[in-house]
This record gives C-alpha cells, structure tokens and sequence, in this order.
C-alpha cells in the first residue's frame, strides 16, 4: 500500500474505533509533517458535549501544539471526510499545503451529517439568517483592533 493511502487508513480506521467507542460521528483525521503522522484527531462531539469537537480541529490542535506552530503550511491533512463549512475555515486558518478525504458531504448527509443549511446561512444576509445577528457596542468594541492596530510588537498571522 503506498504512503498517502496508509495515512488515510489511518484516519479512516479512528473514525471507526472512535465512532464504536461512542466519542462522537464517524470521522477521523490525521496530520502529516515529512512523511509522519503528527497528530490523530477525531469526532469528540458526544464525549466533551463540545460542538466544534471535529475530528479535523481535533487534529489541527494536536498538530499545532507537538509543532509549536499556528501554521501547518509544510503538512497535510487526511480526513475520512470532507471537510464541514467549520473545518474548512479551521483548514484554511492552519494552511497546510493540501486536504486528502474520503467520504464526500454527499456521503455524510446521507447518514445525517448535512451541513448544507450552513452553506445556505453563510449567503444570506445577517438580517435573513435562521439565527438571529444584531451589532453591539461595536464603538467600545473598536478598542480592541486599535489596540492591536497600534501594537507595535504583535505578530501577525
């Protein structure tokens, strides 16, 4: 079996174990840095009562800290699935050089994982959206980004 297919092995067979030991969905996500796995994630969903517990977070997380980096731009990411509108941001914020998944959303939202109502949120305006948005003290709030405008030592990411 060649390299990419171990890995994605790999992150197929912890949404499997994972999913039979009740942690949460069935997806599972490795990360991968020169050719080793650095870091296994998994759906935690159900186990820490956490929404955002997604297998490829889990990952992201795990890999991030053994690398002491908020960036993962030298790995790549293997998902069982592919990946929700929520990892997909936490995906694009890590910026690894590339995604490999095997289930499609397609294929998810045929067991019950479909996000497509999501997708349909994210392009409709705040005003139409099923949960509701209003601004807030957004003046106080400004505080904050001038702050960070201004800060001279910040890093940027």
């Amino acid at each position: 079996m060649k390299q990419k297919e171990e890995f994605m092995m790999e992150a197929i067979k912890l949404s499997i174990e994972k999913m039979e030991a009740g942690f949460g969905g069935p997806f599972g996500a490795v990360v991968v840095c020169d050719g080793k796995i650095i870091a296994r994630g998994y759906n935690n969903v159900l186990a820490t009562n956490d929404p955002t517990a997604h297998a490829e977070v889990d990952a992201i997380r795990k890999a991030c800290q053994a690398l002491g980096t908020y960036q993962l731009d030298n790995c790549e990411l293997y998902t069982s699935c592919e990946p929700c509108p929520m990892c997909l941001g936490a995906i694009y914020w890590a910026r690894p050089k590339k995604v490999y998944y095997g289930n499609t959303k397609t294929d998810a939202a045929r067991i019950g994982f479909d996000d497509q109502f999501i997708y349909d949120e994210i392009e409709k305006p705040l005003t139409a959206r099923a949960i509701p948005m209003e601004q807030l003290l957004a003046d106080a709030a400004k505080e904050a980004f001038d702050r960070w405008e201004a800060k001279v030592d910040k890093t940027g990411y």
